[in-house]
C-alpha cells in the first residue's frame, strides 16, 4: 500500500524506507516519545514526499499536544486542507482534540463547524470543550441538537452534562436527563448514578434517598455523596447512621472524602465525643495522612472549643500544606488566643509557608482585637507584596482593623483608594467612625454610600443605629429608626434590640420601651436591654420588674442580663436588691458567674460607703479570677468619698500593677490626695502620669445648639458659645443656692 507520493520523484527514499519511517512514528507515538515522532515527520517532509495515508496525522497532533507546539500544529492543519483530507471525520477530530487541548477553543469550533460529516466523537469533543470551559447552557443546546442527529454520548459526556445541570442548578433538566438515562440504557454505569445522586442531594435529601435505595450497586463514593447531602441538609443523625451502615451492614470501607463529611456533620452537631471516637477511627484506619481529613479534624476542634485538641491533630499530621496552618489559625482567632495566632504566624514564615488572603485576614482580626497597629502595619506590607489590593475580604478587613487600632484617617485612605467600594466596604467605614467616637462622620458616611446608590444591608443599618445611639441625638434617631421602617427590619429582634437601645442612650426611655414593644419574638438578649436600658435611665425598679415578668414568661436570664440588673440596682442604690440578685445567681448559676458580676456588686457596695464588705466581697473571688482594675478602681473611689486611706492606698496599687498604662487610676488617686489635702502625694500622683507618657482624655458635655453638636470641657473659657451660656450657668448656681437655703430654713 502506498503512504506517501511527491509531485517529482521520491528522491533517494525507497517505499521501504517510507514504511520503516511511519512505522516509527507510530512506534514513538506508542511509547510516548513525542519529540521522535516530530523527528521523524521533518525527515519525511525534507524528501518533498507527501503522506497519503491520513491516520499518520493523529499521531503527529498528538505529539504537538504533548509539546504544547501549537504553530507546528497549525501548518499541519493548512497541510491537511491542501492535501482534502478535511473531509475525513477522523481528521477533523484529531484537529478538533488538538486545538481543544492547546486552548485554542475559537480554532476548535471552526473546525467542528466546517466538517461536513460529524460522528460521535466528534460531538463528544466540542461538547468536552464547551463544558470544560463553563459554558453550560450553550452545551445543553448543543447536546439537544446532537440527539436530534443520533447522537450517542459518551460516558464521560454524560458526567458532564450532569454537572452541568448542577452548576445551573436546573433540576428539571436533570430530571429530564434522568429519564433519557433510563430509556437509552445508560443507566447502569455507577460513575453516572453516583454524579446524579450528587445533583439530587443539592436539590433536597427526598429524591436523593429514592434515587439512592434504587441503586443495586453501590460503591464508597456512593455512600460518601449520600452522607454529604445529610449534613448539608443539617440532618446529622441520619448521615451518621448511614456511615455506620455502610461499615457494618454493608462492609464498604471508608476513604478520606467519606470521613471529611463525617467529621463535618460532628461539627455542625457539636458534639465533642462522637467527634472523639470519629477522630480515633481515623487514627486506626490510616486516613490521618489525608490533607483534607487532618485539616477538617482541625477545624472541628477549633469549632468546638477545644483548642487543645486542635494543635494536638495539627500535630499528628504527618504532611502539612497552608490550609492545615490557616485551620488552625482560624482555630486560635475563633477561641480569642490571639498571642496564639500571632505566635504560629511567626512559625509559618519560619517553616517558609505560603501565606494567602486567609492566613492574612485571620491576623487582622488578632490585630483588631489586640489594637496591635505594628503588627497591622506589618500585615499591610504583607497584603501590598502580595499584590491582594484588589481582595475586598482583605482590604475591607485591613480597613476594619485600622479603625480597630483607632487609626482611622488610615483606614480612610484605604477606603478612598479602593476603586468600587461596596456595601461591605462602606459599613465597615461606618463602624470605624463610630468606634473612633466619630458619629457625625459616620452618619455622613451612611449618607455619602446612599447617594453613591448602594443599598445598605441588615449590618449597615446596625452600625447607623449604633452611631445615633453614640451621638445621643433624638432627632437623628427617630431618622435611623425610620430608615429601620422603610427597610421592613424595624420588627426584627436584633434591629429592634438596637433601636431601643439607641433611643435609652437619648434618655428617651418610653421610646425603648416601644422599640421594645414592637418585636414580636423577643430573646434573651432583647430582655436584657430593655432592662439595661431602664438601669442606665434611672429606673431600677422597673429593671426589676421587668426582670420578674421574664422569669414568669419562662425565660432563663443569662450572666448579661443579671449584669443588667446589678448595674441598675447600682446606679439606683438598691442595695439589699442588688445583694439578693447576686446571691440567687451564685446559687442557681454558680458556674456563670463572671468577675463584671463581682466588680458591679463592689461598685454597689463601695457607692454606699460599705467599704469593707466591698473588700470582703474581692477577698472572696474564687481562685482562678483575678479581681478587675474596674473592681478595684470603684473601690478606689469610694475611699475617696469616704476618706478610707488604709484600703485606698492597696486598691491604688493593685490598679496600677493591672492597667499601668490607664490614666484614670493615677487620676483618681491624685483627686483623693486632693481631698484629704495631702498635694505632696497628689502632684506626685500627676507627675508620674506625666512622666509615663500617659494622656489623659477630659470629660466633656454634648449640648445640640441649631442641630449641631458642641463639646464643653471643664475649665473651657474660651469656647465660641461660652458667653452665651455663662448666664445660663449663673442661673443654675442661684438656683442651687436658692435650694440649699430652702433646706436649711426647714425646721
Amino acid at each position: 500500500m502506498k503512504l506517501f507520493h511527491s509531485t517529482s520523484s521520491l528522491k533517494n527514499l525507497s517505499n521501504a524506507k517510507i514504511c520503516e519511517a511511519f512505522s516509527k512514528i507510530k512506534e514513538s507515538s506508542s511509547s510516548g516519545r513525542w519529540k521522535d515522532v516530530l523527528s521523524h515527520y521533518r525527515e519525511i517532509r525534507k524528501t518533498g514526499v507527501q503522506p497519503i495515508d491520513h491516520t499518520i496525522f493523529s499521531h503527529i497532533l498528538k505529539a504537538c499536544i504533548a509539546l504544547s507546539s501549537l504553530r507546528l500544529g497549525k501548518s499541519i492543519h493548512s497541510s491537511l486542507i491542501k492535501q482534502g483530507f478535511e473531509s475525513f471525520s477522523s481528521v477533523g477530530n484529531s484537529m478538533m482534540d488538538f486545538y481543544a487541548k492547546s486552548r485554542a477553543l475559537g480554532s476548535a469550533m471552526s473546525v467542528f463547524n466546517c466538517m461536513s460529516t460529524k460522528d460521535s466523537v466528534s460531538w463528544n469533543i466540542i461538547l468536552n470543550l464547551y463544558y470544560g470551559r463553563g459554558s453550560f447552557e450553550e452545551g445543553l443546546e448543543l447536546f439537544v441538537e446532537a440527539r436530534m442527529v443520533g447522537f450517542e454520548p459518551n460516558v464521560s459526556t454524560l458526567l458532564l452534562i450532569i454537572q452541568a445541570c448542577r452548576s445551573l442548578k436546573a433540576f428539571e433538566d436533570g430530571l429530564k436527563f434522568h429519564g433519557y438515562l433510563i430509556r437509552s440504557g445508560l443507566w447502569s454505569q455507577i460513575s453516572v448514578q453516583n454524579s446524579l445522586l450528587s445533583l439530587y442531594t443539592d436539590v433536597g435529601m427526598e429524591y436523593a434517598e429514592r434515587l439512592f435505595d434504587e441503586m443495586y450497586d453501590k460503591d464508597v463514593i456512593s455512600w460518601s455523596v449520600i452522607i454529604k447531602g445529610y449534613v448539608q441538609s443539617d440532618e446529622i443523625m441520619f448521615a451518621l447512621e448511614s456511615f455506620k451502615r455502610m461499615l457494618s451492614e454493608f462492609g464498604i470501607q471508608a476513604d478520606g472524602q467519606t470521613m471529611v463529611s463525617v467529621i463535618k456533620g460532628c461539627t455542625n452537631l457539636g458534639d465533642l465525643g462522637i467527634g472523639k471516637s470519629i477522630h480515633g477511627f481515623v487514627v486506626s484506619r490510616g486516613l490521618i495522612s489525608d490533607f483534607f481529613v487532618g485539616n477538617t479534624l482541625v477545624d472541628f476542634y477549633s469549632k468546638c472549643r477545644d483548642i487543645d485538641s486542635a494543635v494536638k491533630a495539627f500535630n499528628e499530621m504527618p504532611y502539612r500544606n497552608n490550609v492545615s496552618w490557616n485551620s488552625l489559625l482560624s482555630g486560635f482567632v475563633r477561641n480569642e488566643k490571639h498571642s496564639e495566632a500571632l505566635t504560629l504566624f511567626n512559625l509559618m514564615r519560619i517553616s517558609k509557608v505560603d501565606v494567602d488572603e486567609v492566613t492574612l485576614v485571620n491576623l487582622l482580626q488578632t490585630c483588631k482585637v489586640l489594637g496591635d497597629l505594628r503588627q497591622c502595619k506589618l500585615i499591610h506590607s504583607k497584603v501590598i507584596q502580595r499584590c491582594y489590593e484588589s481582595n475586598e475580604l482583605v482590604m475591607n478587613s485591613l480597613i476594619d482593623a485600622y479603625a480597630k487600632c483607632n487609626q482611622i484617617n488610615h483606614a480612610l485612605r484605604l477606603f478612598c483608594h479602593i476603586k468600587k467600594s461596596d456595601t461591605i466596604t462602606w459599613s465597615t467605614m461606618i463602624s470605624g467612625f463610630t468606634h473612633c467616637g466619630m458619629p457625625d462622620e459616620a452618619i455622613f458616611m451612611y449618607r455619602e454610600m446612599r447617594l453613591s446608590q448602594e443599598n445598605p444591608t441588615p449590618v449597615t443599618l446596625l452600625n447607623l443605629l449604633e452611631a445615633c445611639a453614640l451621638s445621643a441625638e433624638i432627632r437623628r434617631s427617630k431618622w435611623a429608626h425610620g430608615v429601620a421602617i422603610r427597610m421592613g427590619l424595624a420588627s426584627d429582634v436584633v434591629i429592634g434590640t438596637a433601636i431601643l437601645d439607641m433611643y435609652s442612650k437619648c434618655g428617651a426611655i418610653e421610646a425603648s420601651k416601644r422599640a421594645f414593644d414592637y418585636i414580636p419574638v423577643k430573646n434573651i438578649i432583647s430582655w436584657s436591654a430593655m432592662i439595661a436600658a431602664y438601669g442606665l435611665n434611672g429606673l431600677p425598679n422597673n429593671a426589676l420588674a421587668l426582670l420578674s415578668k421574664m422569669e414568669v414568661l419562662g425565660l432563663k436570664p443569662n450572666s448579661v442580663t443579671t449584669l443588667s440588673v446589678l448595674s441598675a440596682c447600682c446606679h439606683g442604690g438598691l442595695i439589699e436588691e442588688g445583694l439578693s440578685i447576686f446571691k440567687d445567681l451564685s446559687k442557681k448559676h454558680g458556674a456563670e458567674l463572671m468577675l463584671e458580676h463581682y466588680a458591679c456588686l463592689v461598685d454597689l457596695l463601695a457607692r454606699a460607703g460599705n467599704l469593707d464588705n466591698a473588700m470582703d466581697l474581692i477577698s472572696s473571688i474564687p481562685i482562678g479570677m483575678k479581681p478587675t482594675a474596674s473592681a478595684w478602681g470603684a473601690l478606689l473611689s469610694a475611699c475617696r468619698n469616704y476618706e478610707n486611706r488604709e484600703f485606698a492606698a492597696n486598691a491604688l496599687s493593685r490598679i496600677l500593677e493591672l492597667e499601668p498604662t490607664s490614666s484614670s487610676g493615677y487620676l483618681l488617686a491624685s483627686n483623693m490626695y486632693a481631698v484629704a489635702g495631702s498635694w505632696k502625694d497628689a502632684s506626685g500622683m500627676r507627675w508620674l502620669l506625666k512622666e509615663r507618657g500617659l494622656k489623659v482624655v477630659p470629660g466633656y458635655s454634648l449640648i445640640y445648639v441649631n442641630n449641631k453638636a458642641y463639646s464643653f470641657t471643664a475649665g473651657d473659657k474660651y469656647h465660641p458659645l461660652s458667653c452665651m451660656l455663662d448666664p445660663v450657668v449663673l442661673q443654675l448656681h442661684s438656683c442651687m443656692k436658692m435650694d440649699m437655703g430652702a433646706t436649711h430654713l426647714t425646721p
